[in-house]
């Protein structure tokens, strides 16, 4: 098999906005991903992180920095503000080198985001 890019999602949600409940909920969406997928640090290509405006008090990113992910592009932005949306919470979309086909990968949805997807297994 050949490896390819693909793309990994995850979403997370903090109680408050606080740089400390941002980076740890970030951390440990980073980590259950890359756990479940079997992914190494070195198989990164970028993340793109997004939060709802109401978390202004951290980057997302500063996450990966914590867990030595500075070896490739990092980039945060506001997600869009949709009417309903579900407030304080945090998106990633990992991009990857991997040989696994997308039917494999395990998104991952922890806290509150857990009802935004689901559709899939824990």
């Amino acid at each position: 098999m050949t490896e390819r890019v693909r793309g990994l999602r995850g979403a997370t949600t903090v109680t408050h906005d606080d740089a400390g409940a941002i980076v740890a909920a970030t951390e440990d969406l980073l980590e259950a991903m890359l756990e479940r997928n079997g992914v190494a640090t070195g198989d990164l290509v970028s993340l793109v992180f997004t939060s709802t405006a109401d978390l202004t008090a951290e980057f997302p990113a500063a996450a990966a920095r914590r867990l030595g992910i500075d070896h490739i592009p990092l980039l945060c932005a506001r997600e869009i503000e949709v009417p309903g949306s579900m407030p304080r919470c945090i998106r990633v979309l990992m991009h990857l080198y991997t040989e696994r086909d997308y039917g494999t990968l395990r998104h991952v949805y922890l806290g509150e985001a857990r009802s935004l997807r689901s559709d899939l297994p824990e």
